[in-house]
């Protein structure tokens, strides 16, 4: 079953985000060779594909798991999560109607 994983930043988290970002690429890495990963990426704080020092407000991932568990698993163990750049991590089932 497919998940979205919706993760909102701590305040100021750009300098950790970018020193964590290594391992957390190549996490999705990963998924995306297994053929399970459908979207990734981050939030701009501001209206611009490089939000430069504004930074990010968060990430979304829509990847397949097995199971809610193990979703809730992966999204734990994400390295931004471990670094303390996320404040929140949602994750939920996602039924995919389009494309």
């Amino acid at each position: 079953m497919l998940y979205v994983i919706i993760c909102e930043d701590v305040p100021n988290s750009l300098e950790n985000r970018l020193k964590t970002r290594p391992a957390h690429l190549k996490r999705l890495e990963t998924l995306k060779a297994q053929g399970r990963l459908i979207l990734a990426g981050p939030h701009p704080s501001i209206d611009a594909s490089d939000p430069g020092t504004a930074g990010f407000t968060g990430s979304l991932v829509v990847a397949e798991f097995p199971s809610y568990e193990e979703a809730r698993a992966w999204a734990d163990a994400d390295p931004y999560n471990e670094a303390g750049v996320y404040a929140q991590v949602t994750v939920k089932p996602f039924r995919r109607i389009l494309p």
